[in-house]
């Protein structure tokens, strides 16, 4: 019998004829893409580009000005028992002050006596400087000055200094959380290669799939270089990318492969088997990459760069898995034959060839379809029991003192200068671009705005004011009541922007002003997510709906599809939510609730789950379609799917959720949210979704399952190749109720 020809299978039988090419051609690609892409060097987002709504236009007029301002630091000094205006305290701080200066790499140094930079208190001051050169390469430069505050902090241990800025934070964030961060992404690959060697049971078929994703990643980074010439990336991009391939590059291999050798264990030669693998498994990985590149796609309706580069990003690797699936593998695998078992792993050798399915999952599917009504009430009861803290769900821009747990040495110092300098460390930034900064006019307004700010009383002193009269442009440093961040610090920003702004700056012809700063930039990114996230999860259900209609020839699949995915996504969020925003349980992941979900991650997390999630039903659902296309019902259909690919598909999922564990052991809270969210997410997915409540609602629904108007019937029919079905293999069991 031979298999019918769709693209997967002509794809793996021209690999299998010509594997020399296939393989060299693959390697040839993945070489090239590399050394293309470390020679051209990823372009990363400068800071500007991330900003938002107000935020981004006031960027726009510092930057057609040449006013882009540098790094900013900070230097607090405060004697607990003596007052700064003290002799002692003051040769602190001119000593720090030279040495400043001695280091060439600090400009626009202010006296903080001058300056009126001296706590209410009278026991601190804020030494305020900016770094030479671009600010997103001050981390570089930053060590002299460093190495220079040390010094004053070793001679004068009376009093405290401390250092806190954007130079100072990258350069602590690049030596402590992102080595942290890329040490735990390749953790992930020998813990990849463990749980496949559990699952095949043998060394060279576990090593596959890893250098499958591995050769992905590689070539998709490459490719994604050469793209950030002409569209910025955020830095992380590429673990998002490592991450994603991985998963995906995994999850093909192991489709196909382990398609392949269910083929062996049922008697068919190697070159059958291989064309069954391709016209099955390599269908379901094109049918699934399809759905995630779709899903993925959804992020470009975000209007923002970041998603942006994240969606060339992963569109990328799951087109190069995908691509290296359908072609290179089988290649590989007709070279290798039955040599793909080498180095088989004592005890494990039961795992090699399955035959007959899972017998735990035989087991639980037994007890499921005896009662689905039952088991499809209790699983759905769960899932929304896990989903409804999402209902209270609250977003926010962390900040730092919020990303990081309150023992780490930048966070402590970033709170003694806000209890020093009450807004001093995070203040508003207001960017005022006139016809003519010197006019009386404008003059009265600035003066006016500053009065009026005050007065309102969510603004501290001082509030420094820097002209460019040759550009017309003139900055206001406001410092904002509250922390920075909190509910008083937010209504200040609105405040202005609102009420003084309008009243006075506004009121003057030819006078633009706009509210930026950190806490602003954050509450602009915030509403820009909120606007963006209906049209992109609209769009990602749309096209998924349309992509499963067309695969599986069934409006009940697509539907059901789309509402089981929405179901494990909503479980996932509502987890996050109890553990992140309300502390449930917080301590198992070493951290406490933060009142908030990272902004960026819902629209992120839902696109990467529903994109994961639909991988696994595609590969699950089309070996139920295949056995109903045989001639198996609907309920027997579902029993031999489910058992064929229980293994797989758990294997893969084990492999994500301890992926996604490492990330939730690292310090930085965004890392943590995500880790758990995924990992959460994948594991409800491969388990109570796939295991439980796809088998029960389908086994409900009998052949409505197939339900397809009669004016679809042009659909192509995408019918299952002649030979791969249940009956090459044993029989599955008749599950009666």
């Amino acid at each position: 019998m031979t298999p019918g020809r769709n693209l997967a299978a002509r794809l793996g039988g021209w690999s299998a004829r010509h594997r020399t090419a296939a393989i060299v051609g693959w390697l040839v690609m993945v070489v090239a893409a590399t050394l293309i892409g470390s020679a051209a060097g990823q372009q990363r987002m400068s800071d500007q580009e991330y900003a938002t709504g107000e935020t981004a236009r006031a960027w726009r007029v510092l930057d057609r000005n040449g006013l882009l301002p540098p790094a900013g630091e900070m230097v607090l000094v405060r004697s607990d028992t003596g007052l700064a205006t003290a002799s002692g305290f003051r040769s602190a701080v001119r000593q720090l002050t030279d040495g400043l200066r001695a280091t060439g790499e600090v400009t626009d140094l202010r006296d903080p006596y001058t300056a009126g930079l001296v706590s209410a208190d009278k026991h601190s001051v804020l030494v305020e400087f900016s770094m030479t050169g671009k600010a997103s390469t001050a981390y570089e430069r930053v060590q002299p000055v460093l190495a220079s505050v040390q010094q004053v902090r070793t001679a004068h241990p009376e009093l405290r200094v401390e250092q806190y800025g954007q130079a100072s934070g990258s350069k602590w964030f690049q030596d402590t959380i992102l080595k942290d961060f890329h040490r735990a992404e390749w953790t992930a690959i020998p813990l990849a290669l463990g749980i496949l060697l559990a699952a095949f049971g043998a060394l060279l078929a576990a090593t596959l799939p890893v250098v499958l994703a591995m050769t992905a990643f590689f070539a998709a980074n490459g490719l994604l270089a050469v793209i950030s010439h002409r569209m910025h990336v955020d830095d992380t991009t590429s673990s998002v990318v490592l991450l994603l391939g991985l998963a995906v590059g995994v999850d093909y291999c192991m489709f196909y492969l382990r398609r392949e050798r269910e083929e062996r264990a049922n008697g068919r030669d190697p070159a059958a088997a291989l064309r069954v693998a391709a016209a099955t498994s390599g269908r379901s990985v094109l049918v699934s990459g399809l759905t995630v590149v779709v899903a993925m796609s959804g992020m470009f309706l975000s209007g923002m760069l970041l998603f942006d580069g994240f969606a060339v990003g992963t569109i990328l690797v799951v087109l190069v898995a995908m691509l290296g699936s359908v072609t290179v593998l089988p290649a590989l695998l007709s070279l290798l034959g039955d040599r793909v078992e080498w180095g088989r792993a004592p005890g494990l050798g039961r795992l090699r060839r399955p035959q007959g399915g899972s017998r735990v999952w035989a087991a639980i599917l037994r007890r499921v379809l005896a009662r689905p009504a039952v088991s499809a009430v209790t699983a759905g009861a769960f899932l929304l029991l896990l989903a409804a803290p999402v209902l209270g769900i609250h977003t926010e821009k962390l900040s730092l003192d919020k990303q990081l747990p309150s023992d780490t040495s930048i966070i402590q110092t970033y709170h003694h200068i806000s209890a020093a300098f009450p807004g001093g460390a995070s203040p508003a930034q207001v960017v005022v671009k006139a016809d003519d900064v010197r006019s009386p006019a404008v003059r009265r307004a600035l003066t006016g705005f500053t009065a009026a700010a005050l007065d309102t009383g969510l603004v501290n002193r001082p509030v420094q004011v820097t002209t460019h009269q040759r550009q017309n442009v003139v900055e206001l440093s406001v410092p904002l009541a509250g922390d920075g961040s909190d509910a008083t610090s937010r209504h200040a920003v609105r405040t202005l922007r609102t009420d003084v702004v309008p009243a006075t700056l506004g009121t003057v012809s030819g006078v633009h002003a706009y509210v930026a700063g950190d806490l602003a930039f954050s509450m602009d990114f915030n509403d820009q997510l909120g606007r963006s996230i209906v049209p992109v999860v609209a769009f990602v259900m749309a096209v998924a709906f349309l992509v499963m209609l067309v695969s599986f020839r069934s409006v009940t699949i697509a539907v059901v599809s789309i509402l089981l995915n929405l179901l494990s996504v909503a479980a996932a969020f509502g987890v996050m939510v109890a553990v992140f925003q309300h502390g449930w349980g917080a301590s198992l992941v070493g951290t406490h609730g933060v009142d908030a979900i990272e902004s960026w991650l819902p629209l992120f997390a839902f696109v990467i789950l529903f994109g994961l999630s639909m991988d696994y039903h595609v590969f699950v659902v089309s070996r139920i379609r295949e056995a109903h296309e045989s001639g198996l019902s609907t309920r027997q259909a579902v029993t031999h799917g489910i058992r064929s690919t229980a293994g797989v598909v758990t294997s893969a999922a084990v492999i994500m959720v301890a992926v996604f564990a490492v990330l939730a052991t690292l310090s930085m809270q965004d890392f943590k949210q995500m880790g758990v969210g995924l990992g959460v997410a994948i594991l409800l997915d491969a388990t109570v979704v796939r295991g439980v409540l796809l088998p029960s609602v389908l086994s409900l629904l009998g052949e409505r399952t197939w339900y397809l108007p009669r004016w679809l019937s042009w659909l192509p029919s995408g019918a299952t190749p002649s030979g791969a079905t249940p009956a090459a293999g044993p029989a599955p069991p008749r599950v009666d109720a």
